[in-house]
């Protein structure tokens, strides 16, 4: 197996809105992000993953980039990035952008040229459509909801939004779309920084002639066949590299939706020729319903170990893993697939980052996850910020297909606003994030919950990150150690060993609120205890693992 730095790496996710106000605005900006650099040595990560920061009219949180080379004035100046960049990479800790390019804002000059007419140079720089029967092109929905297409009365056609109507799809058929694209990655891989992490790279090869979709919540087509992992993703990915990436010494992770581990060698082969890694979605998935991920159906723990095992075997090799639980699209982990009441929250998400870090791939660690930061109370859907929460609330409940408190409860377990509440720094107003007033609502549980008191406790879920990011640093089998799950079939348990030449490690978390006894293997009988969640456990032929206790025992 190729040794890479990005493979012994650990990220660090900043949601820049919600990581630290520096001038009391009330939304968090780069010098905030700089102000807590030392934090983040402290830590040990060595990669930060920076969420957009580039100008934007913020209908989709900065997803939505209405110019490439600017800084969001929100946010700060250019050379207030410059300054961050610099005093990250004196820390030793490498800056990873966020590349936005399936789409645009509808603000972008090259959109606002678009519309203008149908024979503007711009016009094909995204993908418009003929109305079919006076409606839509095709029934495909969007990712949040309603119709993936927009009608544009000044040429009386559709364009194509598989976001928000404000982010119109790319047409990455043109070269000089590809061209633009690449022209920019260049200018800031020239600045000095150090990666792309790929926002939806998976959709920007769209399925020739753009059939009608599957309709499965009585509402839109299902556009997934025809929008992930398209004809040409490999060809554009494959010139991409050469004429940027393969330039420079980068991490690259691309966020592929629908992406299978067939699909995911090709993106992120050893051969280099596409990617570094992937994000994959499946174990995300696993706790979703009828109406796609709106559920708070909990997740069932041999299904869990069934996928995660089968991307840390098949990709051993010829492809490599990206780690997670969290970011800034998924719900708290701590409250999803761990314990968040008070007696429980800090050894299950101590449990749950064992779990995590200790397999093969690169960890990513989403700020706050690593104080074991929870989900928010909402109690209303006025209470929501993100627009995917309020346009799913109003389609579902509005067409009668679920009713509004069912549908606040899925919202409450799973809707992205959960992970966007401030990060919380101390138990002073507004948990230190700002002295202003916040963009969003803190979670009242910061006076309990905070870094400042974390990082002065030895026993903290804080503390046991900083440990587990040491060991991995430390530990090469960590890193490149191959993996074997035991116990498939087990509803509590979650163990499995890593081996590399003659070490062995072996990881036991109990993923339930009960005890449950476990005999350990002979070879690991009495040996020495790497880490756990719980003081004065012994690696005894027999353990008696407390609630959501974790160990890794090694040989």
């Amino acid at each position: 197996m190729k040794k890479a730095w990005w493979k012994e790496s650990v990220v660090y996710q900043v949601y820049p809105r919600s990581f630290c106000d520096s001038n009391g605005d009330g939304i968090g900006d780069i010098n905030g992000i700089t102000s807590k650099l030392d934090y983040l040595k402290e830590l040990g990560i060595n990669v930060i993953w920076l969420s957009p920061v580039y100008q934007s009219p913020n209908d989709d949180n900065g997803y939505d980039i209405s110019d490439y080379q600017a800084i969001m004035k929100e946010f700060g100046t250019m050379e207030d990035f410059d300054r961050m960049l610099e005093e990250a990479h004196a820390r030793g800790i490498k800056i990873v952008m966020d590349l936005v390019v399936n789409h645009t804002s509808d603000e972008h000059a090259w959109f606002m040229e678009s519309r203008k007419s149908k024979d503007n140079p711009y016009r094909d720089y995204y993908i418009w459509r003929e109305g079919k029967d006076g409606k839509e092109p095709n029934n495909w929905g969007s990712v949040f909801n309603g119709p993936a297409w927009e009608y544009d009365g000044n040429t009386d056609m559709y364009y194509l939004h598989m976001f928000s109507k404000k982010q119109p799809d790319l047409n990455w058929e043109n070269p000089k779309v590809r061209d633009e694209v690449f022209s920019m990655m260049n200018w800031w891989c020239q600045k000095g920084i150090d990666g792309f992490r790929m926002d939806v790279i998976s959709m920007i090869s769209k399925a020739e002639g753009l059939p009608d979709g599957e309709v499965r919540d009585g509402l839109h087509g299902d556009a997934s066949p025809y929008v992930q992992n398209g004809p040409h993703v490999h060809e554009y990915l494959q010139e991409m590299n050469r004429k940027v990436l393969s330039k420079y010494d980068l991490l690259t992770v691309g966020e592929c939706a629908g992406v299978t581990v067939e699909e995911a060698k090709k993106y992120a082969s050893e051969k280099g020729t596409e990617l570094s890694m992937v994000f994959q979605f499946e174990h995300m998935g696993l706790d979703g319903g009828e109406f796609s991920k709106w559920s708070d159906r909990k997740i069932k723990l041999t299904e869990l170990k069934e996928n995660l095992t089968k991307w840390q075997n098949e990709l051993e090799g010829s492809a490599w893993n990206s780690l997670f639980w969290s970011n800034h699209d998924q719900p708290r982990i701590v409250s999803r697939f761990g314990n968040d009441s008070v007696r429980y929250r800090e050894v299950s998400a101590k449990m749950l980052a064992t779990c995590l870090h200790m397999m093969q791939g690169t960890p990513y660690v989403y700020q706050g996850e690593e104080l074991g930061m929870t989900n928010m109370e909402f109690n209303t859907v006025e209470d929501f910020c993100d627009i995917e929460s309020i346009n799913a609330y109003h389609e579902y409940v509005d067409s009668g297909k679920i009713d509004g408190e069912t549908m606040m409860r899925y919202l409450r377990y799973k809707s992205r606003d959960n992970s966007r509440t401030p990060m919380q720094w101390n138990a002073d107003v507004n948990a230190g994030f700002s002295t202003g007033t916040p963009w969003m609502r803190v979670n009242p549980n910061y006076e309990d919950i905070n870094a400042e008191e974390q990082v002065k406790r030895a026993d903290s879920v804080f503390s046991y990150y900083k440990e587990l990011i040491r060991l991995r640093r430390e530990k090469e089998i960590i890193v490149y150690g191959h993996y074997e799950l035991l116990m498939p079939e087990d509803e509590k348990l979650f163990v499995y060993t890593r081996s590399l030449d003659n070490e062995k490690l072996l990881v036991i978390c109990n993923f339930s609120e009960e005890e449950a006894v476990y005999c350990v293997p002979e070879e690991f009988a009495g040996k020495k205890v790497l880490i756990g969640n719980y003081e004065g456990q012994e690696a005894a032929h027999s353990i008696r693992l407390r609630p959501y206790e974790a160990l890794v025992i090694e040989k």
